[in-house]
C-alpha cells in the first residue's frame, strides 16, 4: 500500500490533479473513461491497472454517457454506442469491471460515492470544456486523481508552448518516437472486481440516447459503423490495399485511398499507437509509410497542440496577428455571392465541386480531407464576415462530420480561413494574404467530374440506414 500519487509526476504523459496516498480503504482504482473508449493500446487503462495491480485491488472502468457536447446529435451518439459492446468484451479480457451508465445516472461523484475507490485514473482531452470537467473534478473528489494524455503519441505537454507549423513541431515530435512509439504491454488486472453490492450499470445493447433531448434530424449513417473490431478491420484493409499507393492517392478524392480511421480515432475506439504500429509492419514502400505516419503522427499532434495550448482555437481570435490583421483589412472587400447559412448547409451553391463535398458530409458523415480544405475557403468567400465564415465552418463540421468536434477540425478550419500553420501569400480580395483555393486549380490537381459523379450517386435515403 506504499503507492502514491507523487511517484507519477515524473511521468510526462501523466497530470497529478489530486495528490496524495490511495485510500487504503478503498475497493478498487476507478478508470473514468472519457475520450479514449478502448480496452486496447490505451495508457489510460494501463496506468490503473498497474496501480490496482501494485494495491493488490481490481480495476473498474467507469463511462457516463450524456447528451451534453455542442452540436453533437444521434448521428454520433449511435456511432459512439455502436463501440461499446467491443469495448466492454475488451474490457473482460483484461480482467477490468464495466459501469456504464446513461445520462441522467451518469455523474462521476456518484459512482465515487457507489464504489469508494482508492484511486481515480482519467483519460485527458484538450478541448475546453472536457478540461473543465476534469477540474471540477479535482475539486470534488476525496482520493487521488490523475489524467492520462491517452491519444497522442507523444505526450503533448513535452512541446510546452503552442507549435507555429508542422516545420516547427517536426522534429520535436520525431526525436521522441523512439521513446514513445513502442509496442503496450495491455497488462490484465491481476484481481476480479466482485462489489459487495450490486452496482448499477446499463447494458452496451441498449438505447442509450432513448428519451434524450438531442438534435434527431442528422440521422445516423450506415457507411460508417463505430467500434474496436470495424475500426481494426479497416485498419487491416487500409494497410493491405491502399497504404502501398497513398502518397499519390491520398489528395485525390475521386479514389477510395486514405485509411477512413477518423472517427475510430476521434472516439477513441481505436489509439494512433494502435494504427502507427501496423503501418509501420506493414508490407509497403517506405515513403509510402512515411507520408501516412505524418499525417497520422506529426500533422494530428499539432492540431492537439493547438487545441490545447490556444484558447481562442474554434474562433478568429485564435488565429496568428498577421492573418487576423490581413482579414481585417479586406472584410468590407465586395463578395460577388453571399449565402445564407441555410443555403451553404443545403449545398445550394452555383459551384458543383463544393455542393458535392457538402453532401459527402451531410450524407456520409465524412469529407475527404483535401476538400474539407477547398469546402472552408469557399464559405470564407460566400459569407460577409471571417468570423461569421469561422463560426459556420464550425457548426457544421461539428454537427455533420463523424469526427466532428476534434482537434483536427479546428485546426483544419484556422488553417484554411486564418492562415494558422501556414503563411501569407499573394494578396487578393475577401482573403488578403490568406491562401486561396479555386475549383479550376482543384480539378488541375484531382478529377473533380468523376468525384461529383460518385456523390451523385449517393441514395437520398441512405444517411438514415
Amino acid at each position: 500500500m506504499a503507492f502514491s500519487m507523487e511517484s507519477l509526476r515524473a511521468d510526462a504523459r501523466v497530470c497529478v490533479r489530486r495528490g496524495g496516498a490511495a485510500d487504503p480503504e478503498g475497493t478498487c482504482v476507478l478508470y473514468w473513461m472519457e475520450r479514449a473508449q478502448r480496452a486496447l493500446d490505451n495508457p489510460a487503462l494501463d496506468l490503473a491497472v498497474r496501480i490496482g495491480n501494485e494495491l493488490g485491488k481490481p480495476v473498474v472502468a467507469f463511462l457516463g454517457v450524456a447528451p451534453r457536447r455542442p452540436y453533437a446529435n444521434l448521428r454520433h451518439y449511435q456511432f459512439l454506442i455502436e463501440g461499446l459492446a467491443d469495448l466492454a468484451a475488451g474490457l473482460r479480457e483484461r480482467n477490468v469491471g464495466f459501469v456504464l451508465r446513461s445520462w441522467p445516472e451518469h455523474s462521476l461523484p456518484r459512482v465515487c460515492e457507489e464504489l469508494h475507490p482508492a484511486v481515480v485514473v482519467g483519460d485527458e482531452n484538450p478541448l475546453r470544456e472536457p478540461e473543465r470537467w476534469r477540474e471540477k473534478a479535482a475539486r470534488m473528489l476525496r482520493v487521488p486523481f490523475c489524467t492520462v494524455d491517452a491519444d497522442v503519441i507523444v505526450p503533448s505537454r513535452l512541446l510546452e508552448k503552442q507549435q507555429y507549423s508542422a516545420r516547427t513541431i517536426r522534429p520535436r515530435i520525431r526525436g521522441r518516437l523512439g521513446e514513445f512509439l513502442v509496442p503496450s504491454e495491455n497488462p490484465a488486472a491481476r484481481k476480479t472486481w466482485k462489489p459487495l453490492v450490486k452496482v448499477a450499470s446499463r447494458s452496451p445493447a441498449e438505447d442509450l440516447a432513448a428519451g434524450w433531448k438531442i438534435a434527431r434530424g442528422v440521422a445516423p449513417v450506415s457507411t460508417s459503423r463505430g467500434g474496436t473490431r470495424e475500426g481494426l478491420r479497416l485498419l487491416r484493409q487500409f494497410v493491405a490495399r491502399k497504404l502501398r499507393d497513398y502518397g499519390e492517392r491520398r489528395n485525390h478524392p475521386e479514389f477510395d485511398g486514405t485509411s477512413r480511421l477518423s472517427p475510430y480515432l476521434h472516439f477513441g475506439q481505436l489509439g494512433p499507437l494502435t494504427v502507427a504500429l501496423a503501418v509501420q509492419e506493414a508490407d509497403a514502400p517506405a515513403e509510402q509509410k512515411e507520408s501516412f505516419l505524418e499525417q497520422l503522427i506529426v500533422r494530428r499532434e499539432l492540431a492537439v497542440n493547438f487545441v490545447r495550448f490556444n484558447p481562442d482555437y474554434d474562433s478568429l481570435d485564435g488565429a496568428p496577428a498577421w492573418a487576423r490583421r490581413t482579414l481585417a483589412e479586406h472584410s468590407r472587400d465586395r463578395r460577388e455571392t453571399i449565402y445564407s447559412e441555410k443555403q451553404i448547409e443545403n449545398a445550394e451553391t452555383h459551384d458543383p465541386l463544393w455542393n458535392a463535398a457538402q453532401k459527402q458530409m451531410t450524407i456520409t458523415g465524412w469529407m475527404h480531407n483535401y476538400l474539407r480544405m477547398y469546402w472552408t475557403k469557399k464559405i470564407l468567400e460566400w459569407t460577409r464576415t471571417p468570423e461569421e465564415a469561422f463560426q459556420i465552418a464550425v457548426r457544421l463540421n461539428d454537427t455533420y462530420e463523424l469526427d466532428g468536434r476534434d482537434p483536427n477540425g479546428y485546426e483544419g478550419i484556422a488553417w484554411a480561413i486564418a492562415g494558422k500553420s501556414d503563411r501569407p501569400w499573394f494578396e487578393r480580395p475577401i482573403f488578403g494574404t490568406i491562401r486561396y483555393m479555386s475549383a479550376g486549380g482543384a480539378s488541375r490537381k484531382f478529377d473533380a467530374e468523376a468525384y461529383i459523379r460518385q456523390i451523385e450517386k449517393l441514395e437520398p435515403g441512405r444517411a438514415a440506414g
